[in-house]
C-alpha cells in the first residue's frame, strides 16, 4: 500500500538561515525562513524542526502556515546560538493543488556561520540555504 503513494519531488522551496538586527534586544540573531520561490502558493504547510548530534537532541518544534503566497517567505523559528553547534533539520510537508509535497532540509553542525553567508531570491537579504 505504501508503494501505491506517490510524494513528487520539491522544487522552488527553500529553508534558509539569515542573520538580522534584533531591535529590542540589541542583537544580531539567527532566523529560519521557508522561502516559497513558486509561481503558485503552497497550501497547508507544516514544518517540523528539531536539532541534534550524537549526545544531545533538541525538543521537536512544530509549525504551521495555512498559505504562503508565491515568490514570499516567511519565518519559522528564532534559533539559539546554543543550536548552531548542532546538526538541524527541518521537515517541510505542503500541498500544491491537489498533490502534498515534502522534504528534509538539512543545516549540518556548524554550518550556519557569518562568513558561509550568500544572496538569496524572494527575501532579498543574505543568508544560508539549507541543503
Amino acid at each position: 500500500m505504501k508503494k501505491d503513494i506517490s510524494i513528487p519531488e520539491v522544487e522552488g522551496v527553500h529553508v534558509a538561515a539569515v542573520r538580522e538586527k534584533n531591535v529590542e534586544f540589541r542583537s544580531m540573531d539567527w532566523n529560519a525562513y521557508i522561502i516559497n520561490d513558486k509561481s503558485v502558493p503552497l497550501e497547508m504547510v507544516l514544518i517540523i524542526a528539531r536539532g541534534y548530534d550524537n549526545k544531545r537532541v533538541t525538543s521537536t518544534m512544530r509549525h504551521s502556515i495555512k498559505v504562503l503566497p508565491p515568490k514570499s517567505y516567511a519565518k519559522i523559528e528564532f534559533m539559539q546560538d546554543d543550536i548552531l553547534k548542532l546538526s538541524n533539520e527541518f521537515l517541510v510537508t505542503f500541498f500544491e493543488g491537489n498533490s502534498m509535497y515534502e522534504k528534509t532540509f538539512s543545516f549540518s553542525k556548524n554550518s550556519i556561520k557569518e562568513s558561509a553567508v550568500e544572496a538569496l531570491l524572494v527575501i532579498q537579504q543574505k543568508g544560508i540555504l539549507a541543503k
